[in-house]
């Protein structure tokens, strides 16, 4: 799933980790996708499983392209604000209220790269479960 038009939220990180979770589907429910249109031996005359692959393939390299840049977007826009809320900290030492508002920032840039570890791990859960199912129907390119 792309991401949505409107944009990425990435000021509350509870939006951010259901926008995550919504887009994460597709890997979610690859099992059941393989199940559903990858043939066993018996039905392998009946379905193009080749064309299937590459389809699924290609739907799963635009749904991690597509995460991949939404949370590295948010990553950005949140170091950004805590490099000025840092610059901000340096001239005015006794504003409890920015330090503190500093630290909810740090924090959330914390969780939005954690975000790039369970990226990872989803990622490589799908391609591990795809190339089970699909690597005598369809072969990748060599360049992805």
């Amino acid at each position: 799933m792309a991401a949505p038009s409107g944009g990425v939220n990435c000021e509350e990180f509870a939006e951010f980790q259901e926008l995550l979770k919504v887009m994460r589907t597709i890997d979610d429910r690859i099992v059941h996708e393989l199940n559903t249109t990858v043939p066993t031996a018996s039905f392998a005359g009946k379905i193009d499983a080749s064309q299937t692959c590459k389809q699924l393939y290609e739907s799963l390299m635009a749904a991690h392209a597509s995460r991949d840049r939404v949370i590295k977007n948010c990553i950005a826009q949140t170091a950004a604000v805590v490099k000025n809320l840092r610059e901000e900290r340096e001239k005015n030492l006794d504003d409890l209220t920015l330090l503190k508002q500093l630290r909810k920032e740090q924090t959330k840039l914390k969780w939005m790269q954690s975000e790039l570890n369970v990226e990872e791990v989803v990622n490589d859960r799908s391609w591990k479960v795809f190339n089970e199912r699909c690597r005598i129907h369809f072969k990748p390119p060599k360049n992805e």
